[in-house]
């Protein structure tokens, strides 16, 4: 039988989790969703890896903390080998459950497109899938913000800058400290006196120049490059 458009269109998710009750509640939510299909569940990193490869999902469900292979290893591992084999990377969306979590920022700094916290409602869940499935931000870009000031200030001296950083046109370094620093798309629209499209295609552009996966990962090199400094603000 041939799938319709509509099953097509389907966002694919691969769902990790050590913990059975949850994993198993997640995707059976995700399986009641219209527009959304389960490919596969993981008990733990190393099944991660393996499914992703078979699978090929748009969206992974990760765990962050699991026995053997954690979340932020098997990311990494997955986000490897999408580009090596040149296929599309899966967004991984971190299940957590502390915001303020130094395994979170591991994960944004691997190349995870967000985090969601475990004790997120349904609707919050779902609304979440299809945001990193669509390449948006996750939540509100504070939130990011403030994970990675509480673990960018430990480090002894900021990071030195990829060597691309000096291929970033003077409007791409700016887009992405105004989004290092917490705006929205909206607001460095406004800051700049430009559209948001244009704002996206900066922020895009200046990604595949420094080869990063996510916005979160973005705001992770900025700080860690020193572009901009923990407290400073907007």
């Amino acid at each position: 039988m041939t799938a319709s458009a509509d099953e097509a269109a389907d966002i694919r998710v691969l769902v990790v989790d050590d913990q059975i009750l949850i994993r198993a509640g997640v995707a059976a939510l995700l399986r009641a969703a219209p527009g959304t299909t389960v490919v596969a569940e993981a008990s733990d990193g190393e099944e991660a890896v393996a499914a992703a490869a078979e699978h090929r999902p748009d969206v992974i469900l990760m765990d962050i903390r699991m026995p053997g292979l954690s979340g932020t290893a098997a990311t990494e591992r997955i986000l490897a080998a999408a580009e090596r084999d040149g296929v599309p990377a899966p967004r991984v969306l971190v299940l957590t459950t502390f915001d303020l979590d130094e395994y979170v920022y591991e994960a944004l700094r691997a190349g995870a497109a967000g985090f969601l916290l475990k004790d997120a409602g349904p609707h919050r869940l779902l609304a979440a899938v299809a945001a990193v499935a669509g390449g948006d931000t996750l939540f509100a870009p504070t939130v990011t913000r403030r994970l990675v000031e509480a673990f960018a200030h430990r480090l002894p001296t900021p990071a030195p800058p990829p060597e691309t950083l000096g291929a970033l046109t003077g409007r791409e370094l700016e887009v992405l400290r105004l989004t290092a620093r917490g705006l929205s798309n909206a607001e460095i629209a406004d800051e700049l006196v430009i559209s948001e499209a244009t704002v996206k295609t900066h922020l895009n552009r200046a990604m595949a120049k420094l080869g990063l996966c996510s916005r979160a990962q973005a705001v992770v090199v900025a700080y860690e490059s020193g572009l901009v400094t923990p407290g400073a603000g907007r």
